[in-house]
């Protein structure tokens, strides 16, 4: 093993943080039992708050940024695990406080890292990434909290968004009347596309006004938004609607009353895709790797190589991208 590539993110003399490609060599990785040469690599809002330092992510200077990885082991001291066998590893402190998937190679714990499931190429589980593993579990606790498509429609905000997108062509593939909730009324045929039935813009609903309870129209709920926007989802659920809280792309705060959970039974579930654990990780990637692997996975995905990697970010923090973008490492 040599020398090899990477975006890494650091500090400058003045504390700005500032990302840019460099040469590594292989004693710089970090510890862990599994040793994997990265094939693809992708970009979530959070690679680009890190990489640009508009949001406080990064909690060790230097660290590779890239907080999903997809490739071949290469080398491994855990029984699960083999030379040759096809990887993935998101989340956990990867690409924040561990060097991450922006590099030719990557060292991570075996606990971190899943068996690639049949189905399943190492390309698409990157297309997917911790957006799809996010929305599939957000999807997945809801089931299990009891929604069925028969029970009523569904609604997803910030419906553009990699989590977003990715909700609703699961949620329609499973047969759900999924609602797209969204601001940008010139995404509606995209939205559509992707398996909304219904198209509802941000700008009907008067937010100032909602009451603690208005009319019951969802069963379920995927909301990526946060703030005023989940006070009206909840206040709009049916009973025993359930609402997986998955971001907060309007706000972190929210403001409302008991009334959903007391008078309506509503759920509220926290998804964090982060740090959710085995067998559920697992459970989650076979569940991609089937019937929740979305159908138009292929259409909403863009390939960038490595080195583009510095200039790709700011479109991400401008909120000017939509569907999600493969890294392209080192390939198949």
């Amino acid at each position: 093993m040599t020398a090899f590539k990477a975006f890494v993110i650091d500090q400058d003399e003045n504390r700005k943080v500032v990302g840019k490609l460099a040469t590594m060599q292989p004693e710089q990785l970090d510890a862990g039992e599994v040793l994997i040469r990265v094939g693809y690599s992708s970009i979530n809002y959070k690679d680009a708050l890190a990489a640009t330092g508009a949001g406080k992510i990064i909690r060790r200077f230097p660290c590779v940024g890239g907080i999903d990885l997809s490739g071949v082991v290469v080398d491994s001291s855990d029984a699960r695990f083999k030379a040759g066998d096809k990887v993935i590893a998101t989340s956990f402190d990867i690409g924040v406080a561990h060097h991450g998937g922006y590099a030719e190679f990557a060292r991570v714990p075996a606990d971190w890292v899943v068996a690639l499931p049949a189905g399943l190429d190492p390309f698409e589980a990157m297309a997917l990434g911790t957006a799809g593993f996010t929305a599939a579990l957000g999807i997945v606790r809801m089931e299990d909290n009891g929604l069925a498509p028969g029970n009523g429609p569904v609604i997803v905000t910030g419906a553009t968004g990699g989590v977003g997108g990715l909700a609703i062509d699961m949620l329609a593939r499973l047969g759900y009347h999924v609602v797209a909730l969204t601001g940008k009324e010139s995404e509606s045929d995209y939205l559509k596309m992707l398996g909304a039935a219904e198209i509802k813009l941000r700008s009907s609903i008067d937010l100032d006004k909602v009451r603690p309870l208005e009319a019951a129209q969802w069963a379920g709920a995927v909301d990526n938004v946060g703030g005023q926007i989940l006070h009206w989802v909840l206040a709009t659920m049916k009973q025993a609607g359930t609402v997986a809280s998955i971001g907060n792309a309007a706000s972190f705060n929210i403001s409302t009353t008991v009334f959903p959970f007391i008078l309506r039974g509503v759920s509220l579930l926290g998804i964090d895709s982060g740090y959710m654990g085995f067998p559920t990780r697992q459970r989650v990637w076979e569940r991609l790797a089937t019937d929740l692997k979305p159908r138009h996975l292929a259409e909403v995905t863009r390939t960038i190589e490595l080195e583009a990697l510095p200039g790709a970010f700011g479109d991400f923090i401008a909120g000017k991208v939509k569907g999600r973008t493969v890294v392209r490492v080192g390939g198949d």
